[in-house]
């Protein structure tokens, strides 16, 4: 098992400020779970900021003043930063004027093996199949059977008599069974596996797996594809039956859930050694089991701990600064430094004396070797500098294509003079240097510039195409040509627009939900003004289900005992699971929709929770899948896209363009659920129809509001006329889709994700709300990986769609698919409770999963619940951050209440204002406004 350091690669310059860059930036795909696409050739990198450069001549300029990377990292650990004292005099001693360290969290790659072997066991009679690995952590084999018979890539659950003990059945096709140290390990050695007794004369054709890491969520596949074992020799050949001289790639969960784990994509060195074969059956002609052994590489990231600590003393010799920086990281490491002598932060060269082995770079910055501490771990350099600078600004070289840097800036210290330097840290740094006006305004000028050249070559096409002597002379290829570069530019000249003016404008939204509070007060004594899909503002959500709660098949009277509980805590909506006939059982693959006898339970049984519900005060939204929904019959060509029911649709109601289901309607009008054929909504027979069904079931059934599935697969405009004729209380979108990152890195700027879901909570007029996958994604950067800076977007205001449109935010942390059995996109463990601490805190209306309800964390749930009711916090509310740092968070909502979460720490600020302190958690903390 070996380690190494993975890195990023880009191009970095020095450069005066007026001079503008463009880094290339990999776009992810679009996923179901909003994560990066990682390779093999990129990696996180530093709790600071690790980046590389890519060009090796060392007449490269560099930029590191002004370039920004995004950062995702593991939590650090603060306790493992003790400061060293080689260099360093005591912090005691008073002629210390300033300290700090820099937690620095670096990601490297572990090497090791997958083995695989099938071998006869003890006995020569039976088989026995062992799967290892030799990389530390908790490993879990997922895995089933295929029978002889079976028809396609179908898993079952294997015979009991081969279940090893331990074990734990998923649903009714697979086992998980946890990998455990090998008897004959050596102490000190992390090789785990598990074995699974095997006979050949059963009717199991292949033994199906894919391996799981507990820790971190992550499924390793064989060639993107499940491992398959085969026990029979007329298996069909295939990619990822093992024992090919391929290697590992990743899996990303069942709905295509991306994970930030490498896998190194080289060629495997798979070792196959032929152990024995078992003689045919006379009943089985077909069946061979042969034993092999194999190994194939597989990479799992850990994360190391390092610092940098920073101190300035005063000279007892000269009217000068001592500047000393240490680190533990080891190596040969430069650093990269220079002064600036005022805000602007221009990087310039002091003058000598300057410490050993240093050289200068372009007239612009020094470079000088660390020097290795005394206990050989890491390095430290002296510096001696003047009172006429202000800063001092540096970066650290780790080797030719590794620098670190301070969340995308240069570290930066203040040498002000002994007067402005106190011992601790500096809370006031900034974080982003700004901008001059002239930088601005040339950016402006230049924009501009180039969206008028493109507008002058639309009207000389649209010229060209529309008189009268040249469609006579054009061919009508020519002319759809001319078309399609029109259309080309037009897009092009968008794209440019929505990056220099957003295309949401706050005060188009914020100011009408003013005029509506100030027309409606709140006061107890008025009922609050209620907005078609919107609610009151007041709403608080329980999500009533998680992914296996149809398995009982009474879920409806279950959760019936329940409601009277539920309101208890505080919750004012209910969102059941998807009510008609599927073909999953979970629902989401609807079938007849007007048939409402479901695994959940049977249609008299949801009339009777939904009644007691509403008995209890607590309104009812129906899950309502509109974007697909499976057939009843195949065409003439064997395609399932025929309908049957009482909405007996044709192929006319299925879009044109997705490839699986040979619609005949128009082209999908948004992305394309490739599971089960996409309804084209732009039909007035099918709207027609829908419309119909949603106030029948409002009606019917009693429901008071809609969760709406997979909105990302129509126009938010047929969602506006479905609300629009079924007028519902509150309604809210699942619009989900990848965060932006850059090298497999969450950005820090996720305006561009929060943008198109409210586009698409535009597109329905504001009728509806929409789930703020943008705040969980950055929550999950933000809590794992110790980033609370992520927090506050570049305006100081929360970084979710919670930010720009709070009213029509639904925040959550986890839901059926995200968690649940699937955990397709986990909340980071063990800080779930720092999560419902931001949003029941927060505007936005909050949904609470139901897992996390009925868990050891009910009372603190309850407990911020109470603390938001009784303090009016709306989805109007506004939010005051007050601090958003490394290790912390914190902010004053209304006022009325004050929080932070993290391990750092935070007091609400003394005045007028007097704070009483009402509950805390782990690293989180709430305080009320006293009277």
């Amino acid at each position: 098992m070996s380690i190494s350091t993975t890195v990023v690669l880009n191009n970095l310059c020095h450069c005066p400020k007026d001079t503008h860059h463009r880094f290339i930036q990999s776009k992810p795909s679009l996923f179901l779970a909003p994560f990066p696409l990682s390779s093999p050739s990129s990696s996180s990198s530093s709790k600071l900021s690790l980046f590389s450069n890519s060009n090796n001549n060392n007449n490269a300029s560099l930029n590191l003043c002004n370039y920004r990377t995004p950062h995702k990292f593991n939590p650090p650990k603060f306790e493992t930063f003790a400061t060293n004292t080689d260099t360093l005099e005591s912090l005691q001693s008073s002629d210390v004027l300033f300290h700090q360290t820099f937690p620095i969290i670096r990601t490297q790659l572990v090497e090791g093996k997958i083995f695989v072997r099938l071998d006869q066991g003890k006995d020569l009679k039976n088989w026995e199949l062992t799967v290892g690995c030799n990389v530390p952590g908790k490993w879990i084999l997922h895995w089933g059977v295929s029978h002889v018979d079976d028809v396609g890539s179908e898993w079952d659950q294997p015979p009991r008599d081969m279940i090893p003990a331990g074990s734990v059945p998923i649903k009714d096709y697979a086992i998980e069974t946890p990998l455990k140290k090998s008897p004959s390990s050596a102490e000190g050695d992390t090789f785990q596996e598990v074995r699974i007794d095997l006979k050949p004369n059963s009717e199991i054709s292949a033994i199906n797996f894919v391996l799981k890491n507990e820790e971190t969520g992550v499924w390793y596949q064989h060639k993107g594809r499940d491992f398959k074992v085969p026990l029979v020799n007329n298996l069909k050949e295939d990619a990822n039956v093992i024992g090919r001289k391929k290697g590992f790639s990743f899996w990303p969960g069942a709905l295509g859930q991306i994970s930030d784990i490498l896998l190194k994509s080289e060629e495997t060195n798979n070792k196959v050694q032929d152990k024995s074969s078992v003689s045919k059956d006379p009943k089985q002609e077909n069946r061979q089991v042969e034993g092999f052994y194999v190994e194939l590489p597989i990479t799992k990231e850990v994360t190391v701990n390092n610092s940098i600590s920073v101190s300035i003393r005063k000279s007892p010799e000269a009217v000068k600064n001592l500047l000393c920086i240490e680190t533990d990281i080891s190596g040969d490491i430069v650093l990269h430094w220079g002064v600036c002598r005022d805000d602007s932060r221009r990087w310039e060269v002091p003058p000598a004396p300057h410490p050993p082995e240093t050289v200068a770079f372009k007239d612009r910055a020094l470079r000088t070797r660390l020097q290795p501490r005394d206990n050989g771990k890491g390095g430290s350099v002296q510096i001696s500098l003047g009172e006429e600078f202000s800063g001092f600004l540096f970066v650290l070289k780790l080797n030719e294509n590794t620098w670190l840097d301070d969340k995308g800036n240069d570290f930066y210290i203040p040498i002000l003079g002994s007067s402005s330097l106190l011992i601790g840290n500096s809370e006031d740094r900034s974080e982003v240097v700004k901008k001059d006006g002239t930088e601005e305004g040339s950016k402006e000028e230049s924009t501009s510039a180039f969206t008028d050249e493109i507008i002058s070559e639309i009207r000389n096409l649209v010229t060209d195409i529309s008189s009268e002597k040249n469609r006579r002379t054009k061919s009508k290829e020519a002319q759809e040509s001319i078309l399609q570069e029109i259309e080309r530019l037009a897009a092009e000249a968008y794209s440019i627009f929505r990056s220099s003016i957003p295309t949401f404008s706050e005060k188009t939204v914020v100011e009408p939900e003013l005029a509506v509070e100030l027309e409606t007060p709140l006061s107890p004594d008025l009922p609050p003004k209620v907005s078609s899909g919107t609610g009151t503002g007041y709403e608080i959500v329980c999500q009533g289900f998680n992914w296996e709660s149809h398995k009982s098949g009474r879920w409806y009277m279950e959760l019936k005992d329940k409601a009277a509980e539920l309101a208890s805590l505080g919750f004012t909506v209910i969102w059941l699971p998807p009510p008609t006939e599927s073909i999953s059982p979970e629902g989401y693959m609807p079938k007849d929709l007007y048939n409402l006898n479901s695994r959940y339970g049977t249609v008299d049984e949801l009339k009777d929770v939904v009644k007691k519900f509403h008995e209890a005060g607590i309104k009812v939204l129906g899950d309502a899948v509109l974007n697909h929904r499976c057939a009843h019959f195949k065409n003439q060509n064997g395609i399932w896209n025929i309908f049957g029911g009482r909405l007996n649709w044709d192929d006319r109601a299925v879009v044109a363009d997705d490839p699986h289901f040979q619609g005949r309607g128009n082209k999908s009008s948004g992305d394309n659920f490739h599971a089960a054929p996409n309804i084209d909504h732009s039909q007035e027979f099918v709207r027609k129809d829908l419309k119909e069904w949603l106030c029948w079931l409002r009606k019917e059934i009693g429901y008071d509001g809609w969760r709406l599935d997979f909105v990302r697969g129509f126009w938010g405009g047929y969602v506006k006329d479905y609300l629009d004729a079924s007028e519902p209380y509150f309604s809210v979108g699942e619009y989900w889709d990848s965060l932006s990152y850059t090298y497999g890195e969450m950005d820090h700027n996720q305006d561009a994700h929060r943008q198109r879901i409210i586009d698409w909570i535009n597109a329905t007029n504001g009728t509806s709300g929409a789930f703020d996958v943008t705040t969980k994604g950055i929550l999950h950067s933000a809590l794992e990986r110790c980033e609370y800076w992520r927090l506050s977007d570049q305006k100081g205001k929360p970084p979710g769609v919670l930010g720009w449109w709070p009213s029509r935010a639904v925040t959550f942390i986890e839901n059926h698919d995200t968690g649940s059995t699937q955990g397709h996109w986990r909340f980071p463990g063990g800080k779930e409770m720092q999560g419902y601490a931001y949003i029941l805190t927060h505007p936005g209306t909050p949904s609470v999963f139901y897992d996390h309800i009925f868990s050891h964390y009910k009372n603190e749930i309850a407990s911020l619940i109470s603390l938001r009711t009784r303090n009016k916090i709306n989805c109007r509310s506004t939010v005051k951050i007050c601090k958003a740092e490394r290790d912390v968070y914190a902010a004053i909502i209304d006022e009325r209440v004050a929080m932070k979460i993290g391990p750092g720490h935070f007091e609400p600020p003394s005045g007028s204002q007097r704070w009483s302190f009402v509950m805390e958690g782990r690293d989180y903390k709430m305080w009320e406004a006293s009277s």
